[in-house]
């Protein structure tokens, strides 16, 4: 503790704390931390100061550059805003008392690479992977028509309860990041394969539990959440020759298609669960150029004079 200031290493625990109180996902916690540990073991390992008043905004540029180089500038750019909130935190717990040293760091260029979608035919082939009469086809039919319907987020829907499930009003009750309620509406063929669901889920062994997706295992009682939902896209993704299937691929596509297909961008937006249009933008802006076009070769001006 150089001049009876606190190292930043020590205060990782009470950030996490701090983190947690936030009811932010375990996941994103999990990320803000492994970014404080990195810093904290690079200045280290560079003898630079580790205490919080020691930190300079020099010594933040050459961790990132250091880390572009080690990994890409994708990392790079988390590290820095993860960085930003610390600091950010350091100084309203009254842990650093020297001017907040992100205010003078640069952010991170990242070169931007068009994410493709998944294609039409892409998804009438995994629903094919699914069809079938067995408890697992059911579940799993039901899971990826809402992925397709509205781009959900794999937390909230992994974690919708059975009595969150309205079918006649065709909406599932999720919690979203930041612990919003919001009901998400699905369509007549998501709201079809969830009732499909619902009946066969009615004889299942875990059929008392509160969660709407079971696995077949006996965890939590069976709950089929986030981890599970994310290792079933990935198995059906190979069996489509679609490689790593992740739900970020879901919520690209629904964004794309919403948009491409004349939807408002508001619209858009409360479906997914989305509280800015950053979000909307950062899933569908990529391909905006590819709206453009096609909506340039459906209204061209010059063709109609």
């Amino acid at each position: 503790m150089p001049g009876g200031h606190a190292r930043i290493a020590d205060l990782l625990p009470s950030w996490q704390l701090s983190l947690t109180e936030r009811e932010l996902s375990p996941k994103t916690i999990e990320v803000y931390i492994r970014t404080g540990t990195q810093f904290t073991a690079w200045l280290a390992g560079q003898a630079l100061p580790d205490d919080t008043e020691g930190v300079e905004a020099a010594h933040i540029r050459a961790f990132l550059a250091a880390e572009t180089a080690r990994t890409s500038a994708v990392s790079s750019h988390q590290h820095y805003r993860n960085l930003r909130v610390l600091f950010k935190w350091l100084a309203r717990e009254d842990e650093r008392q020297a001017p907040n040293p992100m205010e003078r760091v640069d952010e991170p260029k990242v070169t931007k690479k068009v994410k493709g979608v998944l294609t039409t035919g892409q998804l009438a082939a995994l629903l094919k992977t699914c069809e079938g009469q067995t408890f697992e086809a059911r579940r799993d039919m039901a899971i990826i028509r809402v992925f397709i319907d509205t781009g959900v987020r794999v937390s909230g829907l992994g974690n919708a309860t059975a009595a969150g499930v309205s079918l006649s009003a065709k909406t599932i009750r999720v919690v979203l990041k930041g612990g919003d309620e919001h009901l998400v509406p699905v369509g007549r063929k998501a709201a079809a394969a969830l009732d499909r669901y619902v009946r066969i889920r009615a004889r299942h062994r875990h059929a008392s539990s509160p969660w709407l997706w079971l696995g077949m295992a006996g965890r939590d009682p069976g709950h089929f959440g986030a981890a599970g939902i994310q290792d079933m896209l990935e198995r059906r993704g190979k069996m489509i020759g679609a490689g790593k299937l992740t739900p970020h691929a879901f919520r690209r596509t629904f964004a794309h298609d919403w948009l491409a297909s004349g939807g408002s961008e508001l619209d858009g937006m409360s479906i997914a669960g989305w509280k800015t249009r950053a979000m909307m933008d950062m899933y569908a802006g990529e391909l905006a150029g590819d709206r453009a076009r096609t909506a340039h070769a459906r209204l061209a001006p010059g063709d109609r004079i």
